[in-house]
């Protein structure tokens, strides 16, 4: 297994990757992805770049997936409490 992590420009050339650009048969899949939880957290980070390719942009099936994140403390946790609170 490849234990070394992608450049900062390898990740920021995956960052700023155009989801309307990008050709969709370019992209793995998320949904073969298969996460190996015996693995050391570490490995496991490891184990998924590998098979992902680009984390900012992927597929689920024929949608082409982007993720970004904001600049910001708050976690993804804290935000989806938040959410659930104001709709209760």
């Amino acid at each position: 297994m490849d234990h070394t992590l992608p450049t900062e420009q390898e990740l920021e050339a995956m960052r700023t990757v155009d989801v309307h650009k990008v050709d969709p048969e370019t992209l793995r899949d998320i949904r073969d992805v298969q996460i190996k939880t015996e693995l050391p957290k570490h490995e496991r980070m490891l184990d998924f770049l590998r098979q992902i390719g680009n984390p900012y942009c992927y597929r689920h099936g024929k949608y082409v997936v982007k993720v970004s994140f904001a600049e910001t403390d708050v976690t993804l946790e804290d935000r989806l409490l938040s959410y659930i609170r104001s709709k209760c």
